[in-house]
């Protein structure tokens, strides 16, 4: 009995401790999704003067610049578990640093920013299918809404229809949902051992040395851009807060109330997303996109009603 009690108080406390995370958790994936908003019109931005390969370099190392004083003194104290756990940090840099913004400047070469944001919508759908892989059960409030969510997405897609008649920006924007969810997963895993600016720093750093050498063949087949206010100021933006603010809370999310009621709060992304592209690119947003990103809230709603088990 004693040992059962115990066991009992145990999960009582991480109960408490839960409860008393969530609200610290759940701003911190807000101010996350708000500020990578930002970033998906920065993309669009620069579709028609900075290569995709180009942008997403100089992102991080941008992203380099603005962290390294405030963790390299962690990264050195922590040298041998940064060591002993290089794979694990590599995937995770290849996963959300390399591939994950590459497709997305890629997608804004020929996707709107306000579909670009409503196609992400799908990375929360991924993140819970991940942790139900993981062991967790998902209630049926929640996969109702996530369907809802989903459906949204799709007629988006389509312009209407559920027959899926995708352009080539649409399926790279997917393949960057897949690529932010795997590596949202991934986060559940990080040692605990190793500091959050530590391991920041090292995908910062992983993740750019991983993109030069597709950098230098940028360079040589396709030039480079004229460094001016309406490149650089995009770039230092992605840079300073869509990598180094904007993934530090996501981590530290991740860490807190874990991807699957993060990724619920990411579900907010197409609402800012398309404001901000009306109202800074001019993109017209008409009674569809209004219709998609009403099932998306309405999906989120549900879903958010629902309990991981």
């Amino acid at each position: 009995m004693a040992v059962l009690d115990r066991v009992r108080s145990s999960e009582a406390t991480t109960a408490r401790r839960v409860r008393r995370g969530s609200g610290p958790g759940l701003l911190l994936a807000a101010v996350a999704t708000v500020v990578w908003s930002g970033s998906f019109v920065a993309s669009r931005a620069l579709h028609d003067s900075v290569p995709p390969v180009q942008a997403a370099f100089w992102r991080w190392i941008i992203a380099i610049i603005a962290v390294a004083p405030f963790a390299i003194r962690e990264t050195w104290r922590q040298r041998a578990l940064i060591r002993h756990h290089l794979g694990y940090i590599t995937l995770a840099a290849l996963l959300g640093v390399t591939v994950y913004n590459t497709l997305v400047n890629q997608a804004g070469l020929t996707t709107p920013a306000g579909n670009m944001g409503m196609i992400m919508a799908a990375s929360p759908v991924l993140m819970a299918v991940y942790e139900r892989i993981g062991g967790q059960r998902l209630g049926a409030r929640r996969l109702v809404g996530m369907a809802v969510a989903c459906t949204g997405v799709l007629l988006l897609v389509g312009k209407g229809s559920l027959a899926m008649d995708f352009t080539a920006g649409d399926l790279w924007m997917f393949a960057a949902a897949l690529s932010f969810a795997s590596y949202s997963a991934l986060l559940r895993r990080r040692p605990a051992e190793i500091g959050g600016l530590a391991f920041l720093f090292m995908t910062f750093v992983l993740g750019a040395l991983m993109l030069a050498p597709v950098f230098g063949a940028s360079l040589a087949l396709q030039g480079g851009f004229e460094p001016t206010a309406g490149t650089v100021g995009p770039l230092v933006y992605v840079g300073v807060f869509s990598s180094a603010v904007a993934f530090f809370a996501w981590n530290k999310a991740i860490a807190v109330i874990g991807a699957a009621r993060a990724g619920v709060v990411y579900y907010l992304q197409p609402v800012c997303v398309a404001g901000l592209s009306f109202a800074l690119l001019g993109e017209s947003t008409g009674p569809m996109p209004i219709l998609c990103m009403g099932l998306i809230l309405g999906g989120v709603m549900l879903g958010a009603a629902g309990r991981v088990k």
